[in-house]
């Protein structure tokens, strides 16, 4: 499983969990769309690739902080 945060910029693939010990970071991710099984793609990272980063979550555009973003464990889609 690789972490969302460490995809290349164009890369596709599916979230297979959410590695969070929080659940106030659980319930973000979730109300933001990322749920297990949900089609994810890595737009572009933030100047000198650094926060934020833009991610594609189904059919909409979500930006992220890479803390954030490393708790989606993603597989190949």
């Amino acid at each position: 499983m690789t972490p969302l945060d460490l995809l290349s910029p164009g890369q596709t693939m599916r979230i297979a969990a959410l590695a969070s010990h929080d659940p106030a970071a659980t319930l973000r991710l979730h109300e933001m769309g990322f749920d297990e099984g949900v089609t994810v793609s890595l737009l572009h990272r933030g100047p000198f690739g650094q926060d934020p980063i833009a991610v594609q979550v189904g059919t909409m555009t979500v930006g992220l902080r890479r803390a954030l973003a490393a708790l989606v464990l993603t597989v190949p889609a």
